[in-house]
């Protein structure tokens, strides 16, 4: 069983669940605007909410806030000035707080950015996925390839030294020559941090039902090859999967996922980890994703979608499949401060992963090899309970 003589960091997550249309390759709890944000009423119930949580976090501090949806950038900074009154007046902020914010491109989302900033937010995350246009409208986004420059100039201006821009690979009809030039542009645009992903096709999406085409396997490895080559001789390392960073600048949030950090979850959808030293616990939660309901039922027990008491089995193979997405691996001292478990608990998984060259285990740190990057569900196998 667990036995936790420390609880790990505590991060907030708050979901926005609105977007002003749905692109056709989302899988995330986000809903097209039909008659506006019922902003007030949403902020209200992201307080009540919170009300719930805190007494499973008492004397805890937070050491990093994100902001997702959907689009959080669609509230008005004077709702997220509410907000941050509430949650300033209820949590600990760590000194140094992390405070994301998501935006996309759009010129009224632009206009707030240096309003954002004066509240305490330090971080945006600006989802540009491409600056070519043609794959913009495929992509269903409503920004073009200006307003995503515009909005990156904007956040400099607006005080911001830290953001990060979303770009997405292996889109419809892509070639390597296109992948390259999209990385070259936001390069030139001197973000903190590059998020570089794969496009992939998730169930219940337009993209599932109707596929587009998509480039095949070995242009997919040369746009990759090309594109870590071209961020790495501009300064950005690869810290994790799809996560390239400045020196230092590195997303605090993320990584406290990656490495099975807790955080609890606010707003329709919002999943959360809570780890309890008292009575040797972990439990996850999550609340109702329809944001009709949610606002219905925010400042109720039946917010509560759902729980779920973590087994050990469970915790070994979700802190592996967080920690070796990370480039440096972690140390396994990491694994029993946030699992609470006993690393002879894994010595036989992960001496055979060493056997099969995916891992690199020293005194010190447990590491996926290049080998074990590129194959890493295979990797991860080796760690599900037999």
């Amino acid at each position: 069983m667990f036995n936790f003589t420390t609880l790990p960091p505590l991060a907030l997550y708050i979901h926005f669940p609105w977007c002003v249309q749905k692109c056709p390759y989302c899988d995330f709890n986000s809903h097209a605007l039909k008659n506006g944000i019922p902003e007030n009423d949403y902020i209200n119930a992201l307080i009540a909410d919170l009300e719930q949580e805190l007494p499973l976090i008492w004397g805890r501090s937070i050491t990093s806030i994100f902001m997702g949806g959907g689009t959080p950038s669609l509230f008005s900074a004077e709702s997220i000035d509410k907000l941050f009154s509430a949650l300033r007046a209820r949590l600990a902020f760590a000194p140094n707080i992390e405070i994301t914010l998501e935006a996309n491109p759009g010129t009224v989302e632009q206009a707030r950015f240096k309003d954002y900033r004066a509240i305490g937010i330090n971080r945006l995350s600006i989802g540009v996925q491409s600056f070519d246009d043609k794959k913009l409208t495929r992509l269903g986004r409503i920004h073009d390839s200006h307003e995503a420059i515009v909005a990156a100039e904007t956040a400099h201006a607006s005080g911001f030294d830290n953001f990060n821009l979303d770009l997405m690979f292996g889109l419809p009809n892509q070639t390597s020559r296109e992948a390259l030039q999209d990385i070259q542009q936001a390069v030139s645009l001197s973000p903190a941090h590059i998020s570089w992903y794969q496009l992939t096709i998730e169930p219940n999406t337009l993209f599932h039902h109707q596929p587009p085409p998509l480039p095949n396997d070995d242009l997919l490895w040369e746009i990759y090859s090309q594109g870590q080559d071209e961020l790495d001789k501009a300064g950005y390392t690869q810290y994790e999967v799809s996560a390239y960073a400045k020196k230092n600048m590195q997303c605090s949030h993320n990584l406290n996922y990656w490495q099975f950090g807790d955080y609890i979850g606010i707003g329709a959808g919002a999943h959360g980890k809570i780890t309890h030293a008292a009575n040797q616990t972990i439990i996850r939660r999550h609340k109702i994703k329809q944001p009709e309901a949610y606002l219905t039922h925010a400042n109720t027990q039946q917010v509560l979608a759902g729980e779920q008491w973590l087994q050990p089995d469970d915790a070994k193979l979700e802190f592996m499949m967080n920690a070796l997405r990370l480039n440096e691996g972690f140390p396994l001292s990491l694994f029993q401060q946030q699992t609470g478990l006993d690393t002879h608990t894994i010595s036989e998984n992960l001496q055979l992963a060493q056997s099969k060259g995916l891992l690199e285990i020293n005194d010190a740190y447990v590491r996926p090899t290049q080998q074990g990057r590129y194959f890493l569900n295979n990797l991860l196998e080796l760690f599900m309970p037999s």
